[in-house]
């Protein structure tokens, strides 16, 4: 049995990287790249954006939104009290706050909503955005209906790709945030399991 004086020092503790983390919300994966962990962030850039338009291909393209809080119903909540505004909108639309997470993918949906202006576009939608045109704009009712009734739940199942995308984007920054998990390799013999043999 060693003595507590030939112990190892244990490891100093983990610098945060607060650059990386925000880099890799803008961009998942960008944070690794930035570290140096190359192949993972591109790992994570192919398969969380895949997973995000993949989603939007299933919805046709239209189910990352917000509505415009002036149309909806006033929002009574307990607690919360009266809502207004974007918090009235995200209460109405609450996959958008998993969306959100995968970063300046989902932004043209907060820039159609800060730029909503009724007005009589296509099948009595509001007028398009400069330079977004309808994309990631809030759907008619008319659409919406249309949307659930003819299709066989795949819009359904789009915005939930959509939201898991989002979601686990969240531990990409974290990863980028603190680092990867490395394994505490000044542990005595015998404290753990034996890799082979017979003990």
């Amino acid at each position: 049995m060693s003595s507590p004086a030939s112990a190892p020092p244990s490891p100093p503790p983990r610098r945060l990287d607060p650059l990386a983390a925000v880099l890799s919300y803008l961009l998942p994966g960008l944070g690794q790249v930035l570290q140096g962990r190359v192949g993972k962030g591109v790992l994570f850039f192919v398969c969380l954006y895949g997973l995000f338009f993949y989603g939007m291909w299933m919805g046709q393209m239209k189910n990352v939104w917000l509505p415009d809080a002036a149309r909806l119903p006033d929002a009574e909540v307990p607690i919360v009290g009266k809502l207004n505004g974007v918090p009235k909108a995200v209460y109405y639309r609450m996959q958008f706050l998993g969306q959100f997470w995968i970063g300046v993918a989902a932004w043209p949906a907060l820039v159609q909503y800060a730029s909503y202006e009724p007005g009589e576009g296509e099948d009595g939608r509001a007028k398009p955005t400069a330079g977004l045109g309808y994309y990631m704009q809030a759907p008619s009712e008319a659409e919406l209906n249309a949307l659930q009734r003819g299709g066989n739940k795949t819009w359904d199942l789009g915005w939930v790709y959509t939201v898991i995308a989002g979601v686990l984007n969240v531990l990409v920054i974290y990863d980028a945030l603190a680092g990867p998990a490395v394994r505490d390799d000044h542990a005595e013999p015998g404290d753990g399991p034996t890799t082979g043999g017979r003990s």
